[in-house]
This record gives structure tokens, C-alpha cells and sequence, in this order.
């Protein structure tokens, strides 16, 4: 091999980035919203109301309670949703009918309630994908089949698992340039800002794209699953087990050794809903229960279940790693629940998957993960420009034109810019599209691609010097008016969010105005004379001599 270890490592750290930069571009932007989802479909929701200052739990759990009684007295179970949390203003019941003769399950109803009278609320929500559409949209792309699409962002999270080690090993002064930055030095301003975003994150990077591949790790190496369990059956239960031994492998149970079944016929007064809220608080802390479960109530039998609505672990599995509290629910007392067996690999994957989605993370914590997770897309932003202004620079001087340079471009300009764009489109549909419209949801998924599409048809037809500072300001206005769209088209506007105390909605309008901020700095940098293109910085002569 004549070249050394370290520029082989170079070598495959800027290919194996450039290949795939754009489709992880895509993978990183989208999935930052996972961190901020419930804010952002409560943004979407203009009509459910606003998140301020919310009643006693104990009286909200009064109201409740009585309505229940009136409604589904002779239920199967009821289910009550505290407001509270991440997005959520909303006071919920739910009840499960008892089933009717010929069917194995009764229907399911719901409401949403008044907090402060306890009467039910109506109002059309809009269909809308939300934030969690855009989250999930990083795992499964969205034209695609989802088994497809999680195959190509695993082979693409490989590559950029590839891309970060090469490029520590590449990287020979990695903490002197920690400090060094210089701008206004053409592709040397673009090698420091890269550089500099991919130390200060990552640690970040390493256990994003490490967990997200952990994610899916029997869909992209089913081989020995395949094996040993053949049937799918034992496929689910072999997960749902923690990663251990299915039944069909394990030892039988002795039902004989089981209590006898509790008869659920005879009536039998609720005990009270109150002290078993306060002994959940005193635990978890106030405000801390997230909903309530009561499995026969009014009967013989009766188990009342209290849900906190945080994790604090990192393990996340679902609801089996949330604590529970369960209580008889005829005389009151504590019942100890049967600790979940799992098993160690089932351990450390809930554990990968909960810093996956920081479903640990209080708001600060979070507000930190979309910092680390909006740094990896501008690394890969910067990864992408610096390639196109080193290739530049070379042609600049031999006046020679490449179609492979030009194709980057393109598809830098189209993506850096364009996904941005799309973005903001998908919450102009969210307000401009009619309510009651069917398919609501689908045409604003719709909207990001066919942004991002004219984007790309831009980014063609116009000269990229031009093209640049342009699509910055189209991307600029997008992004800043969005507050006067939503004051125009709602009654949910950053007057009426501040006024109110609903800090996410004036959150996501400031977050909006900021990044149009953000790209009015990006557009006049373009259109100056040291402005910032796909080809990197780089002067007049050697735009003209190549543009």
C-alpha cells in the first residue's frame, strides 16, 4: 500500500461520507424533531387547548371519576388521563364495555373533558401527522416499504458509523484544532467548522448512530434469529421476553400451584381514588401520575393500577419499564406486582433505545439533544461543501468543468437548502389546507417533497452562484413567517401563547422566527462578496472561471 494507514483512513472517511452525506443529511434533520414531536403536534393541534397552570390531580381525578360512573357504571375497565407532560392539556377517560354475546372483546369509548367543570368537550381536532410522522419518517423514509427503508438508513447509519471512526483516526490533531477556527479562508473555514462540530458532539454521534442501528439489529442481521426460532410467533415472544428464552423452550408451568380465579359477578363499592393518588405522589412527586388503570370496577376483584408519566431510566421497553403502582381496589391496600423477568440483552437494548430517543430526558436535557442532533446535521452539511470546494479549487485552476462536481452540487444545494424548505412547507399545509379536508395528513407529508422537489428543479435550472443566496432567502421566509401564518389562520398566535402561559406554542413560533434569522445570515453571506456556496468559499475568479 503506498499511501499510509492515516490518509487511507482519509480517504474512505470522505467517500464513504460523500455517498450517503445527502440520505443522512435527510436521516438527521428529521429524526431531531423525535425530541421535540409532542411539541411540535401540539403546535399542529391549534384547537385543543392551550398548556398553562392545570387544577389539583385530586380534583381532576374527582371529575373524572364521576363522569365514569355516569357514563360506564357497568364498564369492563375504565382508564383515566391525567393532563400533564410533554404537549398534553387534555383530561381523558376511556372505558371498555363489557362484551356482548357472540364477541371476546367489548367496544372501547373515550372522552375528553372540561377541567374545570368535568363536561365533555367537543371539538374537531385537525388530521395532522405531527411531529411523531417526522420522527418516524427517519427510520422508515416514507415512500417506501418500511422493511426497505429500514435496511437502507441501517446500510446508511453503517457507512456513517465508518465516516466517524476513520475520521478520528484521521483527524491527527483533534483537540489542538478543537480551538481553531478561521473564517473567511475558503475550504479552510469549511474544514474547521466541520471539524469543530464533529468534536464538540461526538460522543453524541457514536451512541446516535450506534443505537439506531442496535435499534433494528435482527432486521439487518436476521440470520441466527432465523435459526433458532423459525416461527414468527416465537419471533415476537422471543422480544417480548427481554431477549430471552421463548415458551416453547422453556420449562412448563405448573398451574396447579396457581390461586384459584376470583369470580368478577358480585358488586362491590370502589374504594376511594384519592389516598391511592396521594401515596403515588409521595412517591413519584406531585404531578408525577400519568394516568390510572381500573380493571372490574364496582366488583368483586377490583385492581386499580396508578402509570407515572416519566421513565427515569434509560431503559425503555414500553410500558413494563414505567413504574406502576397497584392497589386493591375494594379495600384500598398496596398490592406488590410481580417484578418483570428480563433478560440482559433485552436490558441493553431498551437501554440503547432509550438514549436513542432521550425518553429519559427532562426539557433541558432535551433542548441539549436537539443542539447535539441539529450540530450532526450541519456536520454533514459541512462534510458535503467541504468535498465540493476542494474538487473546485483543483478545477478552478485547470479550467476544466466536471459533470461529477456539478451533480454534487446540485445535490448539495438541493438538499442543504431544499429538505429545510420542504419542512417549512409541511407547516404551511398543516394551516393552509382545509380542516375537514380528506387525506389531510398525507397531503401535508406530501408538501415536504413537493418543496423539496421544486427545490431540486431550482437548483438545476438556476446558476449556483445565484442559485445559493436565493433559495436562502425563499428558505428564510418560509421559516420566519410562519408566526404571522399561524396569527392569520389561528387564535393560537405568539400574542395569545405568551398571554397565556403556553410556552411550547410560543416556543415553536420564536424556534421558527430563529431559524428564518438563521437563514437571512446564510443568504447574505451567500450574496456577498465572500458568500458561502456548495463549492465551498472561494473568490470571484474561480466562480466565473468554473460557474
Amino acid at each position: 500500500m503506498k499511501e499510509g494507514f492515516r490518509q487511507s483512513m482519509a480517504w474512505l472517511h470522505t467517500w464513504t461520507g460523500l455517498l450517503v452525506g445527502w440520505l443522512l443529511f435527510f436521516v438527521f434533520l428529521t429524526g431531531t424533531f423525535g425530541y421535540v414531536n409532542a411539541e411540535v403536534s401540539h403546535w399542529m393541534q391549534p384547537e385543543e387547548p392551550m398548556i398553562t397552570a392545570l387544577p389539583p390531580a385530586a380534583d381532576l381525578l374527582t371529575k373524572a371519576e364521576a363522569r365514569l360512573i355516569l357514563q360506564a357504571a357497568d364498564a369492563e375497565s375504565w382508564s383515566i388521563i391525567l393532563p400533564g407532560g410533554r404537549g398534553s392539556q387534555e383530561l381523558q377517560i376511556r372505558w371498555r364495555e363489557r362484551p356482548s354475546a357472540g364477541s371476546a372483546r367489548g367496544e372501547t369509548r373515550s372522552e375528553t373533558l372540561d377541567l374545570m367543570n368535568g363536561k365533555p368537550v367537543e371539538y374537531e381536532v385537525r388530521e395532522t401527522g405531527g411531529g411523531f410522522t417526522l420522527y418516524w419518517m427517519h427510520f422508515f423514509l416514507h415512500y417506501v416499504p418500511q422493511d426497505v427503508g429500514i435496511q437502507i438508513v441501517g446500510a446508511c447509519s453503517m457507512m456513517m458509523l465508518v465516516a466517524i471512526l476513520t475520521g478520528i483516526v484521521a483527524h491527527r490533531r483533534i483537540f489542538r484544532d478543537f480551538f481553531t477556527f478561521r473564517p473567511g479562508k475558503g475550504q479552510r473555514s469549511w474544514l474547521d467548522a466541520h471539524n469543530l462540530l464533529g468534536v464538540t458532539s461526538l460522543p453524541f454521534f457514536l451512541m446516535i448512530t450506534w443505537s439506531g442501528l442496535i435499534f433494528y439489529m435482527f432486521a439487518y442481521l436476521p440470520a441466527g434469529l432465523n435459526t433458532l426460532y423459525p416461527d414468527r410467533a416465537a419471533h415476537e415472544e422471543f422480544r417480548e421476553y427481554g431477549y430471552g428464552i421463548p415458551a416453547a423452550k422453556r420449562a412448563p408451568v405448573d398451574h396447579a400451584l396457581e390461586p384459584p380465579a376470583i369470580s368478577m359477578s358480585q358488586q362491590a363499592p370502589l374504594a376511594p381514588l384519592a389516598p391511592m393518588l396521594a401515596d403515588a405522589e409521595a412517591r413519584w412527586g406531585a404531578g408525577k401520575v400519568g394516568a390510572l388503570m381500573i380493571e372490574h370496577p364496582g366488583r368483586v376483584g377490583a385492581r386499580v393500577s396508578l402509570q407515572s408519566r416519566e421513565t427515569p431510566t434509560l431503559g425503555r421497553q414500553g410500558r413494563r419499564d414505567t413504574p406502576l403502582l397497584h392497589f386493591d381496589g375494594v379495600t384500598g391496600g398496596s398490592i406488590e406486582a410481580e417484578p418483570h423477568r428480563e433478560m440482559w440483552p433485552g436490558r441493553f437494548n431498551a437501554v440503547m433505545l432509550g438514549l436513542h430517543e432521550a425518553s429519559f430526558a427532562g426539557p433541558i436535557l432535551r433542548l441539549l439533544f436537539v443542539g447535539a442532533g441539529l450540530a450532526g446535521t450541519a456536520m454533514i452539511a459541512t462534510g458535503l461543501l467541504l468535498w465540493s470546494a476542494k474538487r473546485r479549487a483543483k478545477l478552478a485552476r485547470s479550467g476544466r468543468p466536471h459533470a461529477g462536481l456539478i451533480l454534487v452540487d446540485t445535490l448539495n444545494l438541493g438538499t442543504i437548502i431544499g429538505l429545510p424548505i420542504g419542512i417549512a412547507a409541511y407547516f404551511w399545509a398543516n394551516r393552509l389546507l382545509p380542516v375537514g379536508m380528506e387525506d389531510r395528513a398525507a397531503w401535508e407529508m406530501h408538501s415536504i417533497f413537493m418543496a423539496w422537489g421544486c427545490a431540486f428543479v431550482f437548483a438545476l435550472w438556476r446558476s449556483k452562484a445565484r442559485a445559493w443566496p436565493e433559495l436562502c432567502w425563499f428558505a428564510a421566509g418560509a421559516w420566519g413567517l410562519i408566526p404571522v401564518l399561524n396569527a392569520l389562520t389561528t387564535d393560537r398566535h405568539l400574542g395569545a401563547s405568551v398571554r397565556g402561559g403556553d410556552w411550547i406554542l410560543a416556543g415553536f413560533d420564536l424556534s421558527a422566527f430563529v431559524t428564518g434569522l438563521f437563514f437571512v445570515l446564510l443568504a447574505r453571506k451567500a450574496a456577498s462578496g465572500t458568500r458561502v456556496q456548495a463549492e465551498g468559499r472561494v473568490d470571484r475568479r474561480s466562480i466565473e472561471a468554473v460557474a
